[in-house]
């Protein structure tokens, strides 16, 4: 069993961002997407602060978000990284699996990367992000470069806190029907 013990908001700022994001989207009536808790088991607590301080994950979390755009079945997970290379050690194999079954069923999976360093933001699709994930499992980098993505798929935040990942999605899907064709 996984152990969690906090150390501060460690990546909670984008996940702010598109908690806010698909909120907006909600409230236009464009997306319904949700949050995905963690579900934890509480071992230690700070009774004056009314915090946990120790805890273990009772399950492995597939993805961050799920749900559905424009009747649209999505999930896609939040990462961070601060530097122009991005470690796949991020990406757990259960996610990866998770996100391919999603696929299988005729869902869109992807991968929501804020390069904070930068401070931009990029969709990376699913494709993509298998792409990397099985050169690292056939003993090839176990990272990937920023300039080994596409560039069409980088976006900027609007308004300093909107992650509109609509408009990447868009371009996904436009992708998937010219290829089915």
């Amino acid at each position: 069993m996984a152990t969690w013990n906090s150390r501060g908001l460690r990546g909670s700022a984008l996940e702010d961002m598109v908690n806010r994001t698909n909120e907006r989207y909600r409230e236009k009536g464009l997306a319904l997407i949700q949050k995905i808790p963690t579900p934890i088991t509480p071992v230690k607590m700070d009774k004056e602060h009314r915090q946990i301080t120790l805890a273990y994950f009772e399950q492995r979390s597939t993805v961050d978000y799920i749900g559905a755009v424009q009747g649209i079945p999505v999930c896609f997970d939040a990462k961070e990284c601060v530097a122009d290379t991005f470690p796949l050690h991020n990406v757990h194999e259960h996610q990866m699996k998770f996100m391919g079954e999603y696929e299988r069923q005729g869902g869109i999976s992807f991968l929501l990367i804020y390069y904070s360093g930068r401070n931009s933001l990029y969709y990376m699709r699913f494709e993509e992000i298998l792409k990397f994930w099985k050169r690292a499992q056939e003993g090839g980098r176990k990272s990937f470069r920023l300039e080994e993505l596409d560039m069409r798929f980088f976006f900027d935040l609007k308004g300093g806190c909107y992650v509109p990942y609509l408009e990447p999605l868009n371009m996904d899907l436009e992708l998937r029907d010219d290829l089915a064709k």
